[in-house]
């Protein structure tokens, strides 16, 4: 006699509660991947303004590097200043790239960074760096940044 529809009901709800969280974080991953990966297309067009949009736009939003600025605004401001050409912005590459979640709703990403540029654009740059990454309504944002060159 086959087994009726109700009784494998506790067994499928089981396994779609086990495979969930898996599935979960595996979107979430691609998702703060595909965040990164705008990021560098925007770099390598020359677009800040587009790179920003993978960070949260909040006054805590806070980059950390050979020093501290808080808010969107004033990151944004740091890298309209320090990479004011396409000399000074080359050509980024993320490497080295690992999305570890912390629930539903955050995750940190650890990676490297080079900039490829010319002399007249200060030479190639490259170094390590951190990421908190908070799930927004308008998607995966960061919300601090630590990169170290």
């Amino acid at each position: 006699m086959k087994p009726s529809p109700i009784r494998r009901l506790p067994v499928l709800l089981v396994f779609a509660l086990l495979t969930f969280p898996a599935l979960h974080a595996q979107s979430a991953e691609d998702a703060i991947r595909q965040v990164l990966g705008d990021q560098v297309s925007a770099w390598n067009r020359g677009d800040i303004v587009t790179f920003m949009h993978g960070y949260d736009d909040s006054p805590q939003t806070t980059f950390i590097g050979k020093s501290v600025e808080h808010g969107y605004a004033m990151i944004l401001a740091r890298y309209q200043r320090s990479y004011s050409s396409p000399e000074a912005m080359g050509h980024l590459d993320f490497s080295d790239l690992d999305v570890r979640m912390l629930g539903l709703e955050h995750a940190v990403v650890t990676g490297h960074f080079h900039l490829t540029r010319s002399a007249a654009g200060g030479g190639d740059a490259s170094g390590n760096f951190s990421l908190i990454f908070e799930k927004k309504g308008a998607g995966w944002k960061i919300i601090l940044d630590h990169t170290s060159s």
